[in-house]
């Protein structure tokens, strides 16, 4: 656990000892201050059908920020450091493999975490405004972070992989950009094909990431649905072991 932890602190200083760190923070939190706004914009006129809470991860701001921000943030854990020569300098130190890989999605999915931290300061501005402080439940914002959370993991964990794959950050960024809009189409395309057999849309439904997301905003914790973005994750995690572990083949 030693190595882990000092593998752990050494790429979590590589995000905020950089400026790219710091700009994903600032760019996520700029988004997601204009996603607010917006939101507000559109129900100062009207009553809200839904907790704003609920309707503000329900915007497109939400995905975009999510598709966008976890390729940036995995793209130089394996990358940069095939390109820079670190990391077969790295690899040959008294570290096993699955510390290394472990460690990096660990930084990674913690810096995600803090990057996501402002946006409780618009759940504050809401409880400030309203004439009835306790109208927000945080019972929901706590499932809802948690549904953050699970897809963060998800998406990072599919960045890890990327990034494993090759020595260049920006094609690693692409690869995972793709798969993650690629399984946002899966759902989307499995709701506009209903004459899909039974079994083939029960299959496809499992991947409405939407649909979960929209559980978790309105307090709905579904094992099946945990479990889902947890075996994915360590699916996706174990392949990028795997691609690790290949160049002992080489």
């Amino acid at each position: 656990m030693r190595v882990y932890w000092t593998l752990l602190r050494r790429e979590l200083g590589a995000y905020f000892a950089s400026l790219t760190g710091y700009v994903v923070i600032a760019a996520g939190t700029f988004l997601m201050g204009l996603g607010f706004l917006d939101l507000l914009l559109a129900v100062q006129q009207e009553p809200t059908p839904a907790p704003i809470t609920e309707l503000y991860f329900r915007t497109p701001f939400f995905w975009v920020i999510v598709l966008l921000s976890a390729p940036v943030i995995t793209m130089r854990l394996f990358a940069l450091e095939k390109f820079s020569g670190t990391y077969e300098t790295l690899m040959t130190t008294p570290v096993r493999d699955a510390e290394v890989v472990l460690a990096k999605f660990s930084a990674a999915l913690a810096f995600y975490i803090v990057m996501w931290l402002p946006a409780l300061a618009c759940i504050f501005v809401v409880r400030h405004f309203a004439r009835d402080g306790s109208l927000v439940d945080w019972g929901l914002i706590g499932t809802t972070y948690l549904g953050v959370v699970l897809l963060g993991c998800l998406f990072l964990a599919i960045g890890c992989l990327a990034s494993s794959l090759t020595r260049i950050q920006t094609v690693a960024a692409m690869l995972s950009f793709l798969c993650g809009v690629s399984l946002l189409l899966v759902a989307y395309l499995a709701s506009q094909s209903p004459a899909l057999p039974a079994w083939q849309a029960a299959v496809l439904s499992h991947f409405a990431l939407s649909d979960h997301m929209l559980d978790f905003t309105r307090g709905v914790v579904d094992t099946r649905t945990i479990a889902f973005y947890l075996s994915l994750t360590v699916l996706f995690l174990y392949a990028t072991l795997r691609v690790t572990e290949s160049r002992r083949w080489k």
